[in-house]
């Protein structure tokens, strides 16, 4: 059984949430000038980079063996259809319907964990769950009405299911290989793994590289270095020390602050019940951690 999660892989896991909410806002600003394949690849190129000189830097090599099934396989998952296809939804949804459905995924994480990684289903993960997936639901109905500014299509809402769907199957092929690999290997391989997948891409980036604003471009280039070099190397580094389940549940606060960041650089100003989804979001994160910090009272072994 894993220990307990440090409080180093807390605070990473919180570095995480707040790049990852950002990603949202961004996506949208540079999708404006990039198309959903290009900005893809873009982003991937840019953390491959960042991630590939640390790893030189830090001399930590090429993982064991044992990891690289994991790492191909959310190397194509997560990386390269979660991004294309997320950035591809985000042109048809706003930031807080994309933030609602993609959210589906921790249920997915916790199920496919429980059935492939033989995780366990505490009843406070999935009551703590239950209320996130709610807050998300209301964070996305509101910021989907006219009021809002906001708007959702078919399309979009499928495109965030299938990102949804995407992100679970990486996250949960990338917790074994962890085992193995260091975090920042199987993010580093995971990342080279998934550009490689966008490489068809690659004459419409350099195509619309010419003619994007340096704004657009700038974005692109942040969703590199931190959603992805920084975030998933941080990511990775907490899940490594805690089950998939848990660490899918922590990433519901990400609605809570896709609303305020929305809020802040698109001006998509939030309702009062907007906010009190936010507020739930919050609130069932907070739930389905309470069985961790009273299992370290009761010096209980349970895994986290």
């Amino acid at each position: 059984m894993q220990k307990q999660p440090s409080r180093l892989a807390l605070v990473a896991a919180g570095v995480t949430v707040v790049l990852w909410a950002s990603a949202f806002v961004s996506i949208r600003s540079a999708g404006a000038a990039y198309s959903p394949g290009a900005l893809a690849l873009g982003r991937l190129l840019a953390g491959s980079l960042v991630l590939g000189a640390v790893l030189l830097i830090r001399r930590e090599g090429l993982p064991p063996r044992a990891a690289w099934p994991g790492i191909v396989v959310s190397g194509l998952l997560w990386f390269g259809v979660y991004m294309v296809v997320l950035n591809w939804g985000e042109q048809e949804v706003d930031a807080g319907t994309a933030a609602m459905v993609v959210n589906i995924g921790p249920i997915l994480i916790a199920l496919l964990g429980a059935r492939f990684l033989k995780e366990s289903l505490p009843p406070r993960l999935l009551a703590g769950m239950a209320v996130s997936f709610a807050g998300a639901v209301t964070v996305g109905l509101s910021m989907s009405g006219g009021a809002s500014g906001g708007h959702a299509s078919v399309l979009g809402v499928v495109l965030c299911l299938i990102a949804a769907i995407a992100y679970a199957g990486g996250v949960v092929a990338q917790k074994p290989a962890l085992a193995h690999g260091s975090a920042l290997q199987v993010t580093t391989f995971g990342c080279l793994v998934g550009a490689a997948a966008c490489l068809p891409f690659a004459g419409q980036l350099v195509e619309e590289a010419g003619r994007a604003p340096l704004s657009a471009t700038l974005n692109m280039v942040y969703l590199g270095i931190f959603p992805t070099a920084l975030a998933f190397t941080t990511w990775a580094y907490a899940l490594a020390r805690t089950t998939a389940g848990r660490m899918g549940a922590t990433t519901y606060a990400v609605p809570a602050l896709v609303v305020l960041l929305a809020w802040g650089f698109l001006g998509e100003l939030p309702a009062a019940l907007t906010l009190a989804g936010g507020a739930l979001c919050l609130a069932g994160v907070a739930v389905s951690r309470s069985r961790a910090r009273a299992s370290v009272t009761a010096g209980t072994a349970e895994s986290t």
